[in-house]
């Protein structure tokens, strides 16, 4: 089954979060999609992703660059994964139908939330239920990711 990942969200914001996940995906050799909420919210990690970092900026693209194939970062509101991802990364909580289709999903969820936290909770008892390998992530004081809980 597909291991689910939950990232609460409390010392970053997703801006911050996710860009350093996004690395560390790509160092594995794998590409990623990213499911937003909104048309706006994928514009906006589009651009946050060239230039988040004056050293450099991570590979990507939108349905407005085009080329789905060729991007190792695909950024959409749309529960798809033209890239032949490996990973997918659930934001501003958007789902998915198709949770088997990747080796590894990411829920980031804003922790300072109620609802974003509750839907959370939710969504890890119907995960749970389905048989997938579940792992709770938390960030420590200086904001770097610990596993706190893996089922």
């Amino acid at each position: 089954m597909t291991e689910i990942r939950f990232y609460h969200l409390v010392r970053t914001g997703l801006e911050r979060a996710l860009p350093s996940l996004l690395e560390r995906t790509l160092k594995r050799g794998w590409r990623a999609v990213v499911v937003t909420g909104s048309a706006e919210r994928t514009e906006a990690l589009n651009n946050l992703l060239w230039t988040y970092d004056d050293r450099g900026f991570l590979p990507h693209g939108s349905a407005a660059d085009g080329h789905a194939e060729r991007q190792p970062i695909w950024l959409t509101e749309t529960d798809e994964a033209p890239n032949g991802a490996d990973v997918l990364f659930l934001t501003d909580g958007a789902e998915t139908a198709n949770a088997e289709a990747f080796e590894l999903v990411c829920l980031l969820f804003d922790g300072n939330d109620e609802e974003a936290v509750a839907e959370a909770r939710r969504r890890w008892k119907s995960y749970r239920e389905a048989g997938h390998v579940l792992a709770y992530w938390q960030q420590d004081n200086a904001g770097r990711w610990t596993e706190a809980q893996r089922t």
